[in-house]
């Protein structure tokens, strides 16, 4: 008997080792300084698929170059698709790595991590209460546009993909707009499966210091409030002590107040506006956490630090799955009440107040010493570390907010062109079927700038906005958006022009800024005159402008134009918005 068992051991052990040898990744076999290419990678993800029954790999979508984007479906239930899952009593977590490709340790981690759970089997228990999505790679063209001067502030690996995607957009900044073929395929795959969860993992660029991985949460009002405490009180204690328990410094996201001043000007927190993939999860009441690690760290530290962290957050929510659940039961439900039955504003944008606390950020010890190349001083960092008492502006204030009304009114030919776009965000609508006569509310456009350059493919635009009611016909076919839907904050941000990541703001309507007709001065020499004759009161408005405002006196074109836009010829469309607040 005894030696039957010995026998059956030693098979084990070969099995095993043979398995183990197996599925060595690329990033091991390197000597832990690259990384595998996209078809490797997906070679590697297949494998996995193949060797478990719990696993699945689909395909999403197909970027420009025509690359497959792919996502991992990892369940203990063997369950694969969204709609198996339609009163699920487990949390969904989605992993998105390589959204900046040249930012890849998240899929070497992944591959890691899913070896221990899938093959191993070491770590399985991770997926007891969790539906587990993977995206290897997001932004696949990217990936393989491979250098190793890619990252010029980045130590390894030893060549790694390029930042944009092959149409020069960045993903991290398309939540919203989606403007980017790879990120409408990623929202589908968002509201298919409305993920409890998402980890967007990153390399950080900045300041030098001590800490070989950092993150950040939303903890301030651009998230639905028992998400943010939740997520402060109780998430990221747990992400601290899991992380370091694996052995690796953990601190949250450094962003320095002003980056020529080093530490010593002092730390800001901030509230991620939606065009992040964080800021993005807030608006859709969704938890999320942004993985950043130190960019000088070896690429070997970097990778097994995010597998700390990927390992922690299961961990944490396999302890609280229920819980989470119904926070984002509570989170879509109230959205809703909060906001269209009761009187709060929603806010749009956030600043740091001068309110800071002191704390303690383990840095290394650095000198600036004058510069013969830039003319300036250059920072300079020692590898001495030292612990530097830093002031820490966490605080965030609402600096514009805006009512929510009942809904919205997109004319047919602007729902055509642009807005149509908004359906990607899961957000619901419908059409007139009849010419309706409605009072809404409109807004009018003044001090209008266009920025300099554009920005991510955008000429983005900004403005005064004043706001009127008027009684309009809306023509059967237009669309109505109504506010009362889990989606409202990405409605509004949307739809509001105050919102920064409206499509006003991002440039789709620049059209209603330009003119189509103009007046030859000499006809509109006559009309003035006539309009003078005919109205006291204008004539008063006239003179008392004259009066009043230099400028105006001893500008001719602003004298007619006066005239001109106060005439029944003046295009009443222009500097208008064409989108309507149903209150």
């Amino acid at each position: 008997m005894k030696i039957i068992l010995t026998f059956v051991f030693f098979l084990a052990q070969l099995v095993f080792s043979q398995s183990s040898t197996e599925w060595i990744t690329y990033f091991e076999s390197s000597g832990f300084t690259s990384t595998p290419n996209y078809q490797e990678t997906m070679d590697y993800f297949q494998k996995l698929a193949n060797y478990s029954f719990h696993a699945e790999l689909k395909i999403f979508g197909v970027s420009p170059q025509g690359r497959e984007l792919k996502c991992l479906v990892v369940s203990k239930d063997n369950l694969f698709e969204p709609d198996q899952y339609s009163n699920r009593n487990k949390p969904v977590l989605l992993m998105i790595n390589g959204i900046h490709s040249g930012e890849i340790e998240g899929k070497d981690a992944s591959m890691l991590l899913l070896r221990d759970i899938l093959v191993t089997k070491e770590k399985e228990n991770l997926l007891d209460s969790l539906i587990l999505l993977v995206i290897p790679i997001f932004n696949v063209d990217g990936h393989e546009r491979t250098s190793k001067y890619n990252r010029i502030n980045q130590n390894g690996p030893e060549e790694m993909g390029w930042r944009t995607t092959a149409q020069n957009l960045n993903l991290n900044r398309d939540w919203m707009k989606a403007a980017a073929p790879e990120m409408q395929a990623m929202l589908k795959l968002i509201v298919d499966w409305m993920p409890d969860f998402i980890i967007d993992s990153h390399t950080t660029d900045g300041a030098d210091y001590q800490y070989t991985i950092t993150y950040a949460v939303e903890k301030y009002q651009n998230i639905y409030p028992e998400t943010a405490y939740w997520l402060n009180e109780s998430f990221v204690p747990f992400l601290e002590y899991g992380v370091e328990k694996r052995g690796f410094l953990i601190y949250q996201y450094i962003y320095l107040k002003t980056w020529l001043e080093g530490f010593e000007g002092g730390m800001i927190s901030w509230a991620a506006t939606p065009r992040f993939s964080t800021g993005y999860a807030a608006v859709q009441n969704r938890p999320s956490i942004l993985i950043e690690t130190h960019m000088i760290k070896p690429y070997k530290d970097r990778v097994y630090s995010t597998k700390a962290a990927f390992e922690t957050v299961m961990e944490f929510l396999n302890n609280n799955s229920s819980l989470l659940i119904a926070i984002n039961r509570r989170a879509d439900e109230n959205t809703i009440t909060d906001f269209t039955t009761g009187i709060k504003y929603l806010p749009v944008a956030y600043d740091n107040p001068d309110i800071y606390e002191e704390i303690i950020l383990k840095g290394y010890k650095y000198f600036w010493k004058p510069s013969e190349i830039s003319g300036n001083r250059k920072l300079v960092y020692t590898d001495e570390n030292e612990d530097f008492l830093v002031n820490y502006y966490n605080d965030m204030i609402v600096t514009d907010s805006v009512s929510v009304p009942n809904g919205y009114i997109i004319p047919q030919e602007w729902w055509q062109q642009s807005i149509s776009k908004i359906k990607l965000h899961g957000v619901e609508s419908e059409r007139f079927q009849t010419d309706t006569t409605i009072l809404v509310t409109r807004y009018k456009f003044n001090n209008v700038i266009f920025d300099s350059l554009s920005y991510e493919g955008r000429q983005r635009v900004g403005f005064d906005i004043a706001p009127y009611q008027e009684e309009v016909v809306v023509r059967k076919g237009d669309v109505y958006i109504s506010t009362k839907q889990r989606t409202l904050r990405v409605i509004v941000n949307l739809l509001e022009p105050s919102g920064g990541d409206s499509y006003i703001q991002w440039g789709y309507m620049n059209s209603i800024f330009e003119r189509a007709e103009y007046y030859e001065n000499y006809v509109m020499e006559e009309v003035a005159e006539k309009m003078l004759s005919e109205d006291p009161e204008l004539e008063k408005e006239f003179n008392k402008r004259l009066a009043k405002d230099d400028s105006f006196r001893t500008d001719p074109q602003a004298r007619l134009n006066f005239f001109y836009e106060r005439s029944p010829y003046y295009d009443k469309n222009y500097l208008v918005y064409p989108i309507l607040r149903v209150e």
